[in-house]
């Protein structure tokens, strides 16, 4: 899954289109006003949490259009400027100010994690500020440069329904081509103070933009797809003045960013890029690195830590890969069965279609399997779709972009399908359920129906717990009843394993000073991963420094508790509900769930 975005069952609010919202420092002195003058320390604290939702809201409109709420859709920050991050430093401070006034024993149940939950986030978003993100403004895996391109696509999160979404889409135009001088200027700050990309980073990226731009005439951009389905029953004067404005824009502003962009990263900020690999080689990077540990795990383990736990994770998964070998009779040491399911042709596909279809099916087998361990399934559906040509060279092997509430979009799982033949058929159902169900749709499409709780909890991730979640799913699939095929499950032991090798990779990267050539042979030497998947997983650590280590640190804890619950509930442990616990209050740290898990086992 997406590390912004990370949804489903039911609306949100809407202001009326007439209602001019205030300022964000209008609202914030409207948000200290509720809170104090709010009766007891629950009802404060519900008042202090829905200000805060909405608030952040207008801070971050596009998380407003994730998530369904459409008010905001003409709405684009220049997040990188320093302008917007004074302001959501003064923003986070006040809340957090505000917060504790609000004592936690003066709460219980749903308003004492709420409470946790809000301060964690403050907290985060306090720390993430106070090192220089804004001048590492893009990257190949994930920036404004490639999620400007999917919302302008009008196959992504964006609608366009109506007049009003046309021209809401063009008003955030305006916003991206400042953002785009933003990105040009902080760069070059970046190069003066030591903050720059990697040389191979840089690389990378620019065939993507250069793919965005590669079109003949305007009509042939992925920006004119939402014109390309105007809606039918628009009038002709609409269509005619909307197409008009989109050939504009897309001639006299996006292809201009898009373009300056390109020239600036190849001639002017390529050749200043940095031949070293980690974040802790560029200043002050070992303490930043350290934060983004802290902020993805939601736990204390420092990076050296959490490499000697990848390590003994390693060990013990390569143990289970030698029984399936054994099993089905393959002559020759573990890293001849790597190589082997690596070149074997037998493990390939032929073509992008193929791999679609597979996929397909693997999602209609899983989704009859899912009640057997699960008794809330979520309503809303999710779609496979291939990604998009202008990423697919180096984005993930999969992602999940959430459903809306209100379920008018489902949700995405978006597949890798570039280079076809090198890509592996075993591990297909365990990517199926890990983004799928029971994975990132079920868990979030649960979260995001939790109407009962505060918004900011409905549509708030917190990576270690969503990340986890969808691991934690793929090792139950020998009890749903997949996996029958055992190069299927060896395929699920690769993607858990590949998960342990990512907390070596990474802690190597960043905080052992491993080059990116290290990494990659690492990888090739302990794991069946292609080259070019390989490449891709340590270039996407290069890029964001500590999100890969989310997944097993969160699935070692939800394995934990499980563990727990099964150890002291005996025959009352029932999995079903166990399930309903960890799901059930939405995304959380790591330290609030145990506790929360823990006091549930206790009751019982």
């Amino acid at each position: 899954m997406k590390s912004r975005a990370f949804v489903s069952l039911l609306t949100t609010l809407f202001l009326p289109a007439c209602v001019t919202m205030p300022t964000l420092h209008e609202k914030e002195g409207q948000a200290m006003k509720v809170s104090s003058a709010s009766g007891d320390a629950a009802a404060k604290l519900t008042a202090l949490a829905e200000q805060y939702y909405e608030q952040f809201l207008v801070l971050e409109p596009l998380r407003a259009t994730e998530a369904g709420d459409y008010r905001f859709n003409d709405k684009l920050p220049i997040e990188i400027s320093e302008e917007w991050r004074t302001q959501s430093r003064a923003f986070n401070e006040r809340y957090l100010l505000a917060l504790q006034q609000i004592p936690a024993t003066s709460l219980q149940g749903q308003d004492l994690l709420t409470r946790s939950v809000l301060q964690r986030t403050l907290q985060q978003n306090l720390e993430v500020l106070q090192h220089p993100n804004h001048l590492l403004p893009v990257d190949q895996f994930s920036s404004l440069v490639q999620e400007f391109a999917q919302l302008g696509s009008g196959t992504s999160i964006q609608p366009f329904k109506t007049p009003k979404d046309y021209d809401d889409f063009l008003s955030r135009v305006d916003g991206f081509t400042r953002w785009t001088d933003m990105a040009i200027e902080n760069m070059e700050r970046g190069v003066a103070t030591g903050v720059v990309q990697p040389r191979v980073l840089v690389e990378k990226l620019l065939p993507q933009i250069q793919a965005i731009l590669d079109h003949k005439d305007v009509q042939s951009s992925i920006f004119y797809g939402p014109v390309n389905n105007l809606p039918a029953d628009f009038s002709a004067t609409d269509k005619k003045r909307i197409t008009a404005a989109y050939e504009g824009a897309i001639r006299d502003k996006i292809d201009p960013a898009y373009s300056r962009l390109h020239r600036f990263l190849k001639e002017d900020y390529l050749p200043k890029s940095r031949a070293t690999h980690g974040r802790g080689q560029i200043p002050g990077g070992d303490a930043w690195y350290a934060s983004l540990v802290r902020r993805h795990t939601t736990t204390s383990l420092s990076p050296e830590q959490i490499h000697q736990i990848g390590l003994r994770e390693v060990a013990r998964i390569h143990g289970e890969m030698e029984k399936v070998k054994r099993e089905v009779r393959f002559q020759g040491d573990l890293r001849a069965f790597f190589n082997d399911i690596r070149e074997n042709p037998r493990f390939r596909y032929s073509n992008k279609e193929q791999i679609v279809d597979a996929f397909v099916q693997a999602k209609e087998k899983i989704d009859k399997l899912t009640p057997r361990l699960f008794s809330t399934i979520p309503a809303a559906d999710y779609e496979v779709r291939p990604v998009e040509p202008f990423r697919e060279a180096s984005a993930a092997g999969g992602s999940y972009v959430p459903a809306t509430p209100d379920g008018s979009r489902p949700g995405v799982f978006y597949l890798n399908t570039h280079n076809p033949t090198q890509r592996t058929t075993p591990g297909r159902e365990a990517l199926s359920i890990h983004e799928g169900a029971p994975g990132h749709h079920f868990q979030i499409s649960i979260q995001n129906g939790l109407t009962d709780l505060p918004r900011f909890r409905r549509f708030q991730f917190f990576t270690a717990y969503v990340e986890g979640w969808g691991l934690y799913a793929e090792t139950l699939g020998k009890e749903l009843g997949a996996y029958t095929d055992p190069y299927q499950y060896f395929g699920s032991l690769s993607s858990e394993l590949w998960r342990s090798i990512r907390l070596i990779l990474d802690t190597g990267l960043h905080a052992k000073g491993w080059t990116r050539e290290q990494a990659i042979a690492w990888a090739l030497q302990n794991s069946a991963s292609t080259e070019a998947s390989a490449t891709a997983e340590v270039e996407r650590f290069m890029a964001i420094p500590g999100q890969a280590l989310a997944y097993k640190i969160g699935q070692l804890e939800i394995t934990r508790l499980r563990r727990e619950a099964e150890r002291r509930l005996g025959e009352r442990f029932d999995i079903k509900e166990f399930h309903r616990v960890i799901l059930e209050d939405g995304s959380l740290p790591m330290d609030v769930l145990a506790e929360k898990t823990e006091a549930w086992i206790a009751s019982r």
